[in-house]
């Protein structure tokens, strides 16, 4: 939690501060002129900005809740950038605007002070108010990164009560500080924190498919770092670094870093320039101070008073105050009103507007019917919808959470769909409706599915469905995968007791050559690694996250042997591990006809087997030293066609043009992998020229945005 605090921490204090010295040069400058009864006018417009910077937060969270989960994340990226934006122009504007912070006040407040209470009540209202909308985004914006609230929150509220500690020892001139040292020192700090924040906010974007790229890993180290430890919960709360970052936000981070944090440190650099002339100050007051490099004084209170050195080293009694003009008469002077109506009405505006947005904003679509949900009733209150994007409000009126489905029920083709609607919830369903026969499927867990009577609609354009899979449909895809994955490891006995032979009979170049050979039979099978259980690990566990790294006594498998054929290990030092690791392969062959390989995993591997390629081949990070890393994403890609094979006929009848993609896009991945093996020898990643390697990483990912909607496509959907 208080690693998720000290960026809400750094902003609250900030930020807190900025707007504590606002209200003590307002106070400060109409004390000395002699117009305390202002006071309250000044008051009423700082709570009104803080009711419109809570509204605001209100606003942002409440329309957050009511988008859908893809437009949510695009939501929280754009106003994660917005964010940055706000952050950035608030560190450079208190960098120039320390020092004359006070003298511009002041004069706002002179010439408010002549045109009536109403104009005072908006200059601090203004001036606060502006401070509050940047703390609100930015906090909602770091609790959205941080997944909770409470650290936050907490991090804040600890910020802003020290911040108007300061400022009342400003005030009373009991505390000095420099506040142009500290507004650099936090600037800093906050430059690198929005690095991260934009980091995060790019990666919302393209999750929320607004930019693209969401597969293009730079470095994925979750592999190799323990979550929970306490430097991981650290710097993922306070620089918002993930484990895994892909290209684009890697790009935007260092370069938002490089390019602002240089701009900043030149204009600390930069000489400063003369302080501007004094501006005209009330009856009694004197002309505030800017002293360069020390601002503390002058910036928090109106100057030094009679008697008072540059320096400020004789404080000012609170209480002894020059007598100063009368104050000015307020326009309306003899009308009376009472005297809570106007704090009351501009603290409740904000409140009540922000209120109307959300119950407006996020209540239902108007005229989106509402459907009743439950195990013995489907569809209450379904009657035949126009054609067009329509928004049904589905209710779970049971005691059961259910699946629901929009389906044609001749064909049982699927429209629409919620999974998980639990009692008492409501859920919007939005589907595109066009000339045909509808109706509702509830399937409550654990219970019968109950189909609504069906709706004919006429007229309207197509309508795009998705027939759906039942389990039973990918059981024969299923025995064909087993069967090639059997045969696989049988081929991979052989192979593994031949690089066995080869070391104890003290031959390392053949073992080289046949480590390959064996460790591209295991990676053809990437769809089976979920099955596998702990046998994977043996087999081809890596170093990182081990304590003893690679000479770890955990660490076994092809990578273990990796090594040392690439570092000089002797034939001797190698035999007992790949004896080792012949003896695994041998264990899982004999146990993989027993474990569980749920139809499922199908189709959601198609996907994942690139995205570990991506992220582990492509980058290097798993070579030991071979320089194989594009052998193995060769066999990665040969294990994902085997996978397709099994699977052509279900895509086919779906999205017949979507599998022409995902091939075309195949054959073009392998035209590259091809060109890098030549003569038996395969051209290591870091060797690779930057446009191979930026064409290679770019056609992965294309490939990985057409597979993406296969495991959608493939999803057994419940009928009963």
């Amino acid at each position: 939690m208080w690693d998720d605090a000290f960026p809400s921490f750094l902003i609250g204090l900030r930020e807190g501060l900025e707007a504590g010295l606002i209200v003590s040069i307002l106070v400060a400058t109409l004390v000395r002129a002699g117009a305390k009864s202002r006071l309250p006018q000044v008051w009423t417009g700082v709570l009104a900005a803080i009711a419109l910077a809570m509204s605001f937060g209100a606003v942002l969270t409440f329309t957050a809740a009511s988008l859908s989960a893809t437009a949510q994340e695009a939501f929280g990226g754009t106003l994660s950038i917005i964010a940055v934006a706000f952050v950035t122009a608030m560190v450079f504007w208190m960098r120039r605007s320390a020092r004359s912070l006070s003298g511009e006040i002041k004069e706002k407040v002179t010439g408010a002070l002549a045109m009536g209470s109403g104009m005072l009540i908006v200059t601090s209202f203004l001036a606060v108010g502006r401070e509050g909308l940047e703390t609100a985004l930015f906090l909602w914006t770091t609790a959205r990164a941080a997944g909770e609230s409470v650290g936050p929150m907490i991090g804040a509220g600890v910020g802003l009560v020290i911040a108007a500690g300061l400022c009342w020892g400003l005030y009373r001139r009991v505390l000095k500080i420099n506040l142009t040292k500290f507004f650099t020192a936090t600037g800093a700090v906050l430059i690198v924190i929005a690095a991260g924040v934009l980091g995060y906010g790019l990666r919302d974007l393209q999750e929320g498919g607004v930019l693209p790229g969401k597969a293009a890993f730079a470095f994925d180290l979750s592999q190799s770092i323990d979550p929970s430890a306490w430097y991981t919960t650290l710097v993922q709360g306070v620089f918002n670094l993930m484990p895994a970052m892909t290209w684009l936000q890697v790009i935007g981070y260092a370069g938002y870093l490089a390019i602002v944090m240089t701009l900043f440190v030149r204009g600390v650099r930069t000489v400063a320039k003369p302080a501007p002339a004094p501006v005209a100050q009330p009856a009694g007051e004197q002309a505030p101070v800017a002293k360069d490099g020390a601002a503390e004084v002058a910036s928090a209170e109106e100057g030094p008073a009679e008697g008072e050195t540059a320096d400020g080293d004789t404080p000012e009694t609170p209480t002894s105050q020059p007598e100063s003009a009368p104050e000015p008469a307020s326009a309306g002077a003899g009308r009376k009103r009472p005297a809570w109506l106007v704090p009351v009405a501009v603290v409740a505006v904000p409140a009540v507007v922000a209120g109307g947005i959300v119950a407006f904003g996020t209540s239902k679509p108007a005229g989106a019917p509402t459907i009743s949900v439950s195990e013995k009733e489907c569809g209450k209150g379904f009657t035949a919808p126009k054609p067009g994007r329509q928004t049904f409000q589905m209710q779970n009126t049971g005691d059961k959470t259910s699946e629901v489905y929009l389906v044609d029920p001749g064909t049982n083709a699927v429209y629409g769909e919620i999974e998980g609607l639990a009692p008492g919830t409501t859920r919007d369903l939005v589907a595109t409706i066009a000339g045909g026969s509808y109706a509702w499927r509830c399937v409550p867990t654990g219970g019968t599915a109950v189909t609504s009577a069906a709706v004919r609609v006429s007229g309207g354009g197509g309508a795009k469905a998705v027939v759906p899979v039942a389990e039973q449909d990918l059981a024969a895809p299923l025995r064909a995968y087993k069967q090639y994955v059997d045969h696989g490891l049988a081929t991979l006995t052989d192979q593994t007791q031949k690089l066995s032979d080869d070391l104890a009979g003290d031959d390392l170049d053949a073992a080289r050559t046949d480590w390959l050979t064996a460790h591209r039979t295991y990676s053809s099978l990437g769809a089976a690694y979920g099955t596998f259980e702990d046998f994977d690990k043996k087999i081809n566990g890596r170093a990182d996250g081990l304590p003893g790294g690679v000479h770890d006594k955990d660490f076994t498998g092809f990578h273990r042997i990796e090594y040392g054929l690439w570092h000089g290990a002797s034939a001797a030092e190698l035999t007992g591990p790949a004896q080792q690791l012949h003896d695994d392969v041998v264990g899982l062959r004999k146990a993989f006809p027993t474990q569980a390989f749920d139809p499922g995993d199908l189709p959601l591997r198609t996907h994942e087997i690139l995205e570990n390629t991506l992220q582990f081949e492509l980058t290097g990070d798993t070579d030991e030293g071979s320089g194989t890393n594009l052998a193995t994403a060769d066999a990665n890609l040969a294990g994902t066609q085997e996978l397709l094979n099994v699977l052509r006929p279900l895509i086919a009848k779906r999205e017949p043009q979507l599998l022409a993609s995902i091939e075309s896009d195949i054959a073009r991945m392998q035209k590259l992998l091809d060109d890098a093996h030549h003569d038996g020898t395969w051209t290591p990643v870091e060797k690779l020229d930057a446009t191979t390697r930026q064409r290679l990483n770019g056609i992965t990912g294309q490939l990985l945005e057409h597979l993406a909607p296969v495991p959608d496509l493939l999803e057994i959907r419940k009928s009963a």
